[in-house]
């Protein structure tokens, strides 16, 4: 189990800004963040069909079609099926996260973590990513911020499903390696409870960032740890509120965290780093940590992104975070 000895480095690339998540972005932009990525020696690319309703798959794949397939590793998910027939974006029943992609494509979305709803949209997806194969594939929102009380049936819907299906794709050497992609601890919990089926990896979106990772800390990470599953840790910036944005939790900021953001930032204006070097060193620290997926929607924020990676960062700024609690004392950091 696992997924470190096949996956090409810690800094991968998160492209659901490329299906225009927030705003629409022209597709010549689009083409020319996948490209800065390469260049700067990314080799590992995450998406969904939920990103855009497609849109994200289908740009990723035009930008890598020319790219030699075994020089990456690439991951999608499953759990959403992408219709020819179309809706409106804006009126989509997105839990908490609504509104997320009103400027993507209009086709219609629906749910189905079955089995055959798991290989169908395995097959979609390979078609608009311009592929013959995905290596890792991650069972998408099966959690309360999309379901509400109702996420364990979704959840059992795709214990049954989806779960088994790429189990034995898996098996088969289909494809290199499966788990859940959420944003919420509770689903991962529970999959590393069951006897059967056996994730290989878990992708968490913005539950082991410098604003929120007690709950994953203390109780997730040592179970997926001692079980062998690692973790690829998304929206390392907090939906951007680390990296300059505005966004919590894909929504407006609340005051709270635009207090706590400032506070992180004056220390590390005091110590002479940036924020996102701060952000992206902290979420790869823990040993559990396979990878970290900042998404793009500018050239610009790759390079931004490799610096921070490969930046100094003193001890004592983490000393000084541990000191003023804005990180839990027991949280691994670079310099332990």
């Amino acid at each position: 189990m696992g997924i470190r000895s096949f996956l090409p480095g810690s800094l991968g690339f998160g492209t659901a800004p490329l299906g225009n998540m927030y705003r629409a972005i022209p597709d010549d932009e689009a083409a020319a963040t996948v490209a800065a990525a390469w260049d700067a020696g990314t080799r590992y690319f995450d998406t969904a069909p939920f990103y855009g309703a497609g849109l994200a798959e289908i740009r990723l794949g035009e930008a890598l079609a020319d790219r030699p397939r075994d020089e990456f590793a690439l991951s999608t998910k499953v759990g959403r099926l992408i219709l020819d027939e179309t809706e409106d974006p804006s009126a989509r029943d997105l839990g908490e996260k609504g509104g997320l992609f009103e400027h993507g494509r209009p086709n219609k979305i629906v749910y189905d973590y079955s089995a055959d709803g798991a290989r169908r949209s395995i097959a979609d997806s390979l078609k608009r990513l311009k592929t013959d194969r995905i290596d890792i594939v991650w069972v998408h929102d099966v959690s309360p911020d999309f379901w509400g009380d109702e996420w364990l049936a979704a959840f059992d819907s795709a214990r049954t499903g989806a779960f088994r299906v790429l189990q034995q794709l898996r098996d088969e050497g289909v494809i290199k390696g499966w788990g859940l992609g959420v944003n919420r601890v509770e689903p991962l919990e529970v999959t590393l409870d069951l006897d059967e089926p056996r994730p290989d990896a878990f992708l968490l979106a913005g539950r082991y960032t410098l604003l929120d990772h007690e709950h994953a800390l203390q109780r997730l990470f040592p179970a997926a740890q001692e079980q062998g599953v690692d973790i690829v840790v998304g929206g390392p910036y907090s939906s951007g509120i680390l990296a300059g944005g505005t966004h919590f939790e894909y929504q407006k900021a609340p005051a709270s965290i635009v207090a706590k953001v400032e506070r992180l930032r004056a220390l590390a204006e005091q110590f002479g780093i940036t924020i996102k070097a701060a952000a992206l060193q902290f979420s790869l620290a823990h040993p559990v940590t396979a990878a970290v997926i900042p998404g793009a929607s500018r050239p610009s924020r790759i390079a931004e992104d490799v610096a921070a990676l490969s930046e100094t960062v003193p001890a004592a700024f983490w000393t000084a975070l541990r000191e003023e609690k804005l990180i839990a004392p027991d949280a691994p950091v670079p310099t332990d």
